[in-house]
């Protein structure tokens, strides 16, 4: 195993033991069929995955205007995800349902994700 491989690894096992499970969800739109005059429903697809969330700090707050007052950051670990979060997704932490807003950061060395930062916004 590889030493991003190994980094990927541990970094899940710290945040299953100090974080909580993250539902992160992706719907997909039925695409509209003229034919039929209708669009089939949606699919919603969602995996479980280890996060923590936290505050923002007031430094963060300073260097990023983009941060709003009630947003929260979101680490979750890459190792096991089915798929990557994107700024389409929902993710539900704590009976709570957040959406993400940009940034969306992946810490990745040398090609190998250990793990995504999330700005999450309810």
């Amino acid at each position: 195993m590889a030493f991003y491989d190994e980094m990927a690894v541990m970094a899940l096992e710290l945040i299953t033991e100090f974080g909580q499970p993250v539902t992160i969800r992706a719907t997909t739109v039925g695409e509209y069929d003229p034919d039929a005059g209708s669009a089939p429903p949606d699919t919603v697809t969602e995996q479980t995955a280890q996060g923590i969330l936290l505050d923002f700090t007031g430094q963060e707050y300073q260097n990023n205007s983009l941060i709003k007052q009630g947003d929260k950051k979101l680490k979750v670990a890459a190792q096991g995800l089915a798929w990557v979060p994107d700024l389409l997704n929902k993710v539900i932490v704590q009976g709570r349902t957040w959406s993400i807003v940009p940034p969306l950061k992946e810490i990745n060395p040398a090609g190998t994700p250990i793990l995504y930062e999330l700005q999450v916004r309810s």
